[in-house]
Formats: structure tokens, sequence, C-alpha cells
């Protein structure tokens, strides 16, 4: 029979592997964004409600679903957790919707490009696949340089990947892209 702190030993042990194991996991995502190698795909940040309501205009953030004071919050968040994994500044991209530009603005890694490949397909799914191609295009064409990150919605990570994610969510792809997106990982929403 093995002494009681032995046990107790063992049984830590057990319970903390697995914690070591995803902060490994997530470094290494971490070390492939420094480096260039992978590019983020981050759903935008909190923004209560599904798709936007039927008056939605582009031009119009009054006319949208935006992000709320706790998604504000987690964006700033996941900019600082970035920043201190060594991302200090990124190419970001986003959807021209608002929720997506403003999380990448609260991100504060450089300057917001607008790319429409990453806008929204919800309320129109006709156009899924020609911008998931578009989409894949221009990670192809991405040169391995200073981290990408990319803010977009749910359900173009999901067409591009197949991984559905929360709001404040990262997936990481290998770059350069192949003839399907290769997922590294994910790395859970900040709070």
């Amino acid at each position: 029979m093995l002494p009681h702190r032995l046990l107790v030993l063992l049984a830590w042990s057990c319970l903390c592997w697995p914690e070591t194991a995803i902060g490994a996991e997530q470094e290494a995502l971490f070390d492939a964004l420094r480096e260039g190698r992978a590019a983020a795909l981050v759903r935008h940040a909190l923004a209560p409600g599904v798709g936007d309501p039927a008056e939605f205009r582009i031009d119009d953030c009054a006319a949208q679903r935006n992000l709320s004071d706790e998604g504000r919050e987690q964006a700033r968040a996941m900019g600082e957790r970035l920043r201190a994994e060594g991302i200090a500044a990124a190419r970001v991209y986003s959807s021209q919707w608002c929720r997506c530009l403003e999380t990448a603005r609260l991100l504060d890694l450089g300057a917001v490009q607008e790319l429409p490949a990453l806008n929204s397909f919800f309320n129109d799914r006709s156009r899924a696949e020609r911008q998931t191609a578009d989409l894949m295009s221009f990670l192809r064409a991405a040169p391995p340089s200073d981290p990408l990150i990319l803010v977009t919605h749910q359900i173009n990570i999901r067409a591009l990947t197949g991984q559905p994610l929360r709001s404040g969510e990262i997936v990481v792809v290998a770059l350069p892209l192949g003839e399907q997106a290769s997922v590294l990982g994910r790395i859970p929403p900040f709070q």
C-alpha cells in the first residue's frame, strides 16, 4: 500500500499534467504566430444576439449587432495577452462588420485593414464558397513575416477550418496554406 503523502503527490501530478500540456500547446501556437508560420483567425468578441438585424447596413454601425461592454473588455484582454506572448505588432485584417472592426482595433496590434473575404455570409450562404476561396487565396499569398491576425465571424471560420468558435476564441492555421487549412490548435477566449 502506498503512503498517504505519495498518493497525494501522485493525484496532484495527474491533475496538473493536463494544464501543463495545454500550456505547452498554446506556447507552440504563439511561437508559430510570432514566427509567421501561422495565422490567427479570431472570432469577434462578445456581441449579443445572432446574425444581423433585418435593417443591416454595412456603413451604419447602429444598424448592426455590436460588441457589448464585456465584448470590448474581452477584445482588450486578447490584445494584452497577445502582447504578453511577444506579439506586440501584427498585420491585422478584419471583416467590414462593425463588431469585427472594433474587436480588431481594440487588440491594439497595428493598423486594421478591411478584407471583404472576411465579411459574414450568414444571411447569404450563396457567397460562402466564393468568399472561402478568396480567403484561402489571400492566406496562400501571405508572406511569412509579421504575425497575421484575421478578425471575422464564426460562420467564415467554420467554412475554412471546420471549427466552430466561441466569441473571442482563436483558431491557428499553418502557413503556407495547402489545399485545405491545417489547424494547429485553438486558443480559448480571453476574459
